[in-house]
């Protein structure tokens, strides 16, 4: 999921197909209206946060579908600029940590359904 909102957020195409390739719901949604923000506001995104993720939970245990996935993302490196002039339009990120509710769909794939990036510096 993360590796298509970077790529996405090189043009912030808020409608890409992408999105919706390992993101579903809440988490589609956000996603989506984070691009049409940048959109609007003239931003593109560069670079690519560092990710480590872990799973922290899987229910049930035995056939799952639905896990909890935990990373301390670090956005140092993954800014926003103002597509006309390319002038960085960011503060330089830092660690955060993230949560994020993965299930699996009906057709037997897996999509994260809602997530949480929290402040700065919160790992």
């Amino acid at each position: 999921m993360w590796q298509d909102f970077v790529a996405v957020g090189t043009t912030s195409d808020w409608q890409s197909p992408k999105l919706g390739q390992y993101a579903t719901g809440i988490a589609l949604t956000n996603l989506s209206r984070g691009l049409y923000a940048d959109h609007y506001n003239g931003l593109v995104t560069k670079g690519a946060p560092v990710l480590n993720p872990s799973v922290s939970s899987v229910e049930p245990p035995n056939d799952p579908k639905k896990i909890i996935v935990t990373d301390c993302g670090d956005s140092t490196h993954w800014l926003k600029y103002r597509a006309d002039t390319g002038q960085l339009a960011d503060t330089p990120g830092g660690r955060h940590l993230i949560n994020a509710i993965v299930e699996k769909q009906s057709d037997g794939s897996w999509k994260v359904s809602d997530y949480g990036v929290h402040d700065l510096g919160t790992c």
